[in-house]
C-alpha cells in the first residue's frame, strides 16, 4: 500500500469526515425518494467546491491545487464509503483531465476556473452503444457540424459541457460542445443505483477546430483511465463502509446465545472479504501513483484495478446481504443501496470482462 504523507492523511480525513456528518446514506435515500432529476444535491455539490475538492487536479493558475490523481482518488474513496452522489469523478477528474491535458490555453482559461469553483460541470460523451467501447465511434463532424448520439453519460442533466468523441477527416478526436447549443438534446435515464446519467443528441450541432482538444486517441484512453481510476476509488470506499457494517452485524447479532460472527463458516467468508479488500486498495493506489507518475504500465495497472474492485465490490454487496440475512431484502436497510451501486458502477467506464480484454491485449496476448 501507498504511504500516504501527513497531508494526504490530513486531506483523507477531513474527507471521510465530511462525509459522514454532512452526506450520510440517508442523503441519498432521500435524493431516490425525491426522484431528484440532477442526481445529487446542488448544495451539497457547492460544498465539495468550497473544500476545493473538485480542483484538485487543476493547476494553481486556473484556481486548483495541482495535486495529483491519488490525492483526490482518497476524497472519492471517502465519499464512496457513504455513497455520496456528486460529479466529482465526472467533472473533477474526467472533465477537469480533459481540458488540463488537452486543452488550449483559451479552452482552459475558459472552463477551468469555472470547473475548480463548481459552477461549471464537464463531462465526458464518448459511449455509442450500450457496453463501453470508446474506439467504437460513428460520430463524425461534417462541414463543421456534429451528428450522432452519446449514451450513459454520467451526469448528463446536469452538465454545462460536454466532451464529444468524433472523428474528423477521419481521426477520432475529442470536441468541447456546450450543452445549451443549438442541436443539443438529453433524455434522463433513470438507474437503479439512483445516480444522474443521460443519453444525448446532437443534431447538427456546430463545432469548429477552436472547439477541439488535442491529443485524439491519445488523449482519450488518458481521460479514460483516470475517470477509471476514480471509479475504482469510490467503489473501494464503498466497499469497505459495506464491509464495516457487515462486520459490526456479525459481532452484535445473536443467535444460539453467541454472536454470529463466532461461527467459523462466517469467520472464513469475512477473512476472505478482507483480504479482497486490502488487495484492492494495493491495486487503486498503484493505478492512481501511475498515472501520476506517468508511467508506461498505466494502462495496465488501471484496467488491473478496475476489475480487481469491481469483482471486490460485488463479493462484498452480496456477502452483505446474505450475512444480514431477510432485513436486508427489505428498502428499510441500506444493504440495497450498496448492492445496487456495485451493479452500476462495475458498468461504468468498461466492465471486469471489457478490462480483462484490455489488460491481455496490453500484456500481448
Amino acid at each position: 500500500m501507498a504511504v500516504l504523507t501527513v497531508e494526504q492523511q490530513m486531506l483523507r480525513d477531513a474527507a471521510e469526515e465530511w462525509a459522514m456528518r454532512r452526506s450520510p446514506i440517508r442523503a441519498l435515500r432521500s435524493l431516490r425518494d425525491q426522484g431528484s432529476e440532477l442526481g445529487f444535491e446542488p448544495a451539497v455539490w457547492a460544498e465539495i467546491a468550497e473544500m476545493g475538492w473538485i480542483g484538485t487536479i487543476v493547476p494553481e493558475e486556473y484556481g486548483g491545487s495541482s495535486l495529483g490523481c491519488l490525492d483526490l482518488a482518497l476524497v472519492i474513496e471517502a465519499l464512496g464509503r457513504t455513497l455520496t452522489a456528486s460529479p466529482l469523478i465526472a467533472c473533477g477528474l474526467a472533465g477537469a483531465s480533459a481540458l488540463v491535458l488537452g486543452g488550449s490555453a483559451r479552452q482552459k482559461q475558459t472552463w477551468l476556473p469555472s470547473v475548480a469553483d463548481g459552477t461549471a460541470i464537464v463531462t465526458l460523451a464518448v459511449d455509442e452503444t450500450r457496453h463501453h467501447d470508446p474506439l467504437r465511434v460513428e460520430a463524425e463532424v461534417k462541414d463543421g457540424k456534429l451528428s450522432c448520439q452519446k449514451v450513459f453519460v454520467l451526469e448528463g442533466m446536469a452538465a454545462h459541457l460536454f466532451v464529444v468523441s468524433a472523428r474528423s477527416a477521419g481521426t477520432l478526436e475529442l470536441f468541447l460542445v456546450n450543452a445549451d447549443a443549438e442541436g443539443v438534446s438529453r433524455q434522463r435515464l433513470f438507474l437503479a443505483d439512483s445516480r444522474g446519467a443521460a443519453n444525448l443528441t446532437f443534431k447538427d450541432v456546430a463545432v469548429t477546430n477552436a472547439d477541439m482538444l488535442t491529443g485524439g486517441t491519445e488523449l482519450l484512453d488518458k481521460v479514460l483511465d483516470r475517470a477509471r481510476a476514480g471509479i475504482c476509488a469510490e467503489m473501494l470506499g464503498s466497499a469497505r463502509q459495506a464491509f464495516a457494517i457487515t462486520l459490526d452485524y456479525l459481532k452484535t447479532r445473536v443467535q444460539f446465545d453467541q454472536p454470529i460472527g463466532s461461527f467459523q463458516a462466517l469467520q472464513h467468508r469475512a477473512a476472505k472479504m478482507f483480504t479482497e479488500l486490502e488487495l484492492s486498495q494495493s491495486a487503486v493506489e498503484a493505478a492512481c501513483m501511475a498515472i501520476d507518475a506517468q508511467s508506461s504500465d498505466t494502462a495496465a495497472l488501471v484496467s488491473l484495478a478496475k476489475v480487481k474492485v469491481g469483482d471486490t465490490f460485488r463479493l462484498v454487496s452480496n456477502e452483505m446481504v446474505q450475512m444480514h440475512g431477510g432485513i436486508a431484502m427489505t428498502d428499510a436497510h441500506d444493504a440495497g443501496f450498496f448492492l445496487k451501486r456495485a451493479r452500476a458502477a462495475e458498468a461504468v467506464f468498461g466492465n471486469q470482462a471489457f478490462h480483462r480484454d484490455r489488460y491481455a491485449r496490453l500484456q500481448g496476448y
